[in-house]
């Protein structure tokens, strides 16, 4: 235990981020960085993949689902290969690791955010959507001023949850040079040489503290959803309510 507390002393700014400032940022500001990045960008496409894959006409729902199944049935590590070889023959030109590595993670986790905004939609009662309807609203006004609101808002816990798995596939940009985690933490294991279980046994303890602190946090705001689930009015008098603030902004 004393050399686990010896080598963070030695080496905590190198775990924490990197060679930074006399290099790139790397390490665990790295890993955050480009895991709550990943979640960004990943958002807005994994929200129109689940509209898609809900949308009446084949020819939007067909592909939707296609790109949903196959992100899905395929390892990671695949997506980090045909990103790594196939992006600078698209573009011309060489991306660093780091660039690499993000579009990686929005492509193949907007395929699972897709999937968690198509079930809170599906989640939804269904008189939400009737009455929007009945008001005269359009099926886009509808779901953008009443249904995705109320989605995203449920979906909450879920995609913390998938920051957590982000957080977890981020290690593999090793394999590319991103400076995250487990590469400072290499670059450690390679000064010291005798102390590699010392060393990755710190990385597992950041890992674990991080996705921790994140699944208590999603836990957290699961509670708190289903305490005002379970105050709410009944599911007329909200559809009514939403519609009516939504006709008063329009105004």
């Amino acid at each position: 235990m004393s050399d686990i507390f010896t080598i963070v002393h030695d080496n905590g700014m190198l775990f924490l981020m990197g060679q930074y400032p006399n290099g790139a940022l790397g390490g665990i500001l790295c890993t955050l960085l480009i895991s709550c990045l990943a979640v960004l960008l990943a958002l807005p496409l994994g929200v129109l993949l689940g509209l898609a894959r809900l949308s009446p006409f084949p020819w939007l729902s067909w592909p939707a689902a296609c790109w949903v199944y196959l992100l899905r049935g395929i390892p990671l590590l695949m997506v980090v290969f045909w990103t790594y070889f196939c992006v600078p023959l698209l573009i011309g030109h060489n991306i660093s690791g780091f660039s690499t590595m993000l579009c990686t993670l929005v492509i193949y986790e907007s395929a699972y955010i897709a999937e968690i905004v198509r079930g809170g939609i599906q989640a939804l009662p269904g008189g939400q959507y009737e009455a929007s309807r009945a008001l005269g609203m359009s099926y886009m006004k509808a779901l953008r001023l009443v249904i995705l609101p109320q989605a995203l808002y449920n979906t909450l816990p879920s995609l913390v949850s998938q920051l957590v798995s982000i957080i977890k596939d981020s290690t593999l940009g090793y394999v590319i040079n991103v400076p995250e985690l487990t590469y400072a933490a290499n670059q450690v294991n390679n000064q010291l040489l005798t102390k590699p279980f010392q060393v990755f046994a710190i990385v597992a303890i950041s890992y674990y503290l991080i996705c921790f602190s994140l699944t208590w946090v999603a836990n957290k705001l699961e509670a708190r959803i289903a305490r005002k689930r379970r105050n709410s009015p009944p599911e007329g008098t909200i559809a009514a309510k939403n519609i009516l603030l939504t006709k008063t902004q329009s105004q």
